[in-house]
């Protein structure tokens, strides 16, 4: 009795005398119906190409007043009251109406509300004619739209530079 399926119905084992071991048996490859797409062998897909990650908007509307703190990736776009620091490997967006208690660490920071706070290391600050900024700013760019308003000390254009303490570039230091 047999516990498995012969597939090659046509053929039989050749008897075997104990102690010597069968030849082994030579199979063909089984034929299938179907053709094979390209004459050529098959070849291993091209590697995916990098995923890029976009960096996704987060959103406070108008009608909302939050308490807290921000931090992460991405975009955040500011149009109702946050109170508390906005540190975001992105950009910051307070729009027209918008107000924000805290200090900011973005890349690109567009003031169109009320910012009462610092900006800190970012590479390019808006202040857009209905903005209001009460804080200091440090960035490597700034710029300003008439109608605006600013109380605070300002530093830009030293983005990549380190000053030491005590120098001042351009004062009459030889």
């Amino acid at each position: 009795m047999a516990l498995w399926k012969d597939t090659n119905p046509g053929t039989s084992p050749a008897p075997t005398s104990p102690g010597v071991s069968p030849a082994p048996v030579h199979r063909e490859p089984e034929k299938t119906n179907v053709a094979a797409l390209s004459p050529e062998p098959a070849r291993r897909p091209a590697p995916a190409p990098a995923v890029r990650h976009e960096m996704k908007e987060s959103h406070i509307s108008a009608e909302l007043t939050i308490e807290g703190k921000i931090v992460g990736s991405g975009h955040i776009r500011i149009a109702g009251r946050f109170k508390g620091d906005v540190q975001v490997d992105g950009n910051v967006s307070l729009d027209s109406g918008a107000r924000l208690e805290g200090h900011v660490k973005a890349h690109v920071v567009s003031v169109g509300g009320e910012l009462i706070g610092n900006i800190e290391n970012a590479k390019r600050v808006e202040l857009l004619e209905t903005g209001v900024i009460n804080g200091d700013v440090k960035a490597g760019s700034l710029t300003v739209a008439a109608g605006s308003r600013m109380r605070g000390q300002v530093e830009f254009g030293y983005e990549g530079e380190t000053r030491s303490k005590g120098e001042t570039k351009g004062f009459g230091n030889a």
